[in-house]
């Protein structure tokens, strides 16, 4: 059955004309190839051949994908050959009103297997930027009644953290503005392997993690600190008179990076200042790998 397919792909590709532009360069190439000497000519024979061959070979094959929808969607069933998952805009919520603003991006997950998944990721981001709309259009109601003079947005957007052959990881934030800002952080990481959701808890052997974690970046508050006093945490050690930080949760905002590195985050306000922003801390795997459930993710 695979045999046929990759037999059928390839009567298709071998049928689409070579674009005008890459006939022209492999021609240039040849002719300076025989201006060269015997030996050069020679060695084109066999390698200048075999590189000619494979542009041509590559330029098809791109001019077959983004000519031919059918045959890239053939391409993607050839074994193999990786599927892409792509993090898209779906679509804006925005209102500009000079004191009111609005500016919601929603994402969409494109390409994974997992239908189910994929859905219900998209289904959690439309509904979510939805009420968020919603709720913003409320409250700016209420405020021209109430405050006539007052100014509120609100700016929601995504970015890819991590992109690689085995992990997406994906973060959210909602910035509000009334007077001062807030801003929340949502992150979503994703095994395009095994096309799963992980979160922190799956990542461990047991619940150790959290006291675990939460020593090291009470560590790290503190020497940063140390290093900078213009770094300021509301933790034990350093001179303050809120309450200190004392865990993180069972489920605390987390990403893993592109060299595997679990990396905790903190909303603003959640442990410091307004003037911290978010706060993050890349945990040392070196103190986690007693108890990773494996070391499929953190390196």
């Amino acid at each position: 059955m695979e045999r046929n397919s990759l037999d059928r792909l390839r009567k298709e590709y071998m049928q689409i004309p070579i674009p005008k532009e890459l006939d022209a360069r492999i021609k240039i190439a040849l002719w300076k190839g025989k201006k060269g000497k015997v030996r050069r000519k020679r060695m084109w024979t066999g390698t200048g051949i075999a590189a000619a061959f494979l542009i041509i070979c590559v330029g098809v094959l791109t001019a077959g994908i983004n000519g031919s929808p059918a045959f890239a969607a053939k391409l993607s069933r050839v074994p193999a050959l990786h599927r892409v998952v792509e993090v898209l805009n779906f679509r804006n919520y925005t209102l500009d009103e000079g004191k009111y603003h609005a500016d919601i991006k929603v994402p969409s997950i494109k390409g994974l297997k997992n239908k189910d998944l994929e859905h219900t990721l998209n289904e959690k981001y439309l509904k979510e930027n939805k009420k968020l709309y919603e709720d913003f259009m409320a409250d700016m109601q209420e405020m021209k009644k109430s405050s006539p003079d007052g100014h509120m947005g609100v700016d929601s957007g995504y970015t890819v953290l991590t992109d690689t052959d085995r992990i997406l990881s994906v973060a959210r934030y909602i910035v509000n503005t009334i007077g001062s800002s807030s801003t929340v952080m949502k992150y979503d990481t994703i095994d395009k392997e095994k096309e799963i959701l992980i979160n922190l808890p799956s990542l461990f052997k047991d619940d150790s993690y959290v006291d675990i974690i939460s020593d090291n970046i009470k560590k790290q508050m503190t020497e940063q600190n140390k290093e900078d006093p213009n770094k300021i945490y509301w933790v034990e050690g350093i001179d303050n008179d809120l309450e200190g930080f004392q865990s993180i949760t069972t489920d605390q905002n987390f990403y893993i990076t592109a060299k595997g590195k679990l990396v905790i985050s903190f909303d603003k306000y959640e442990v410091a200042p307004g003037c911290m922003g978010t706060v993050e801390f890349e945990i040392p795997t070196d103190i986690l790998s007693g108890i990773l459930v494996s070391d499929e993710y953190i390196k």
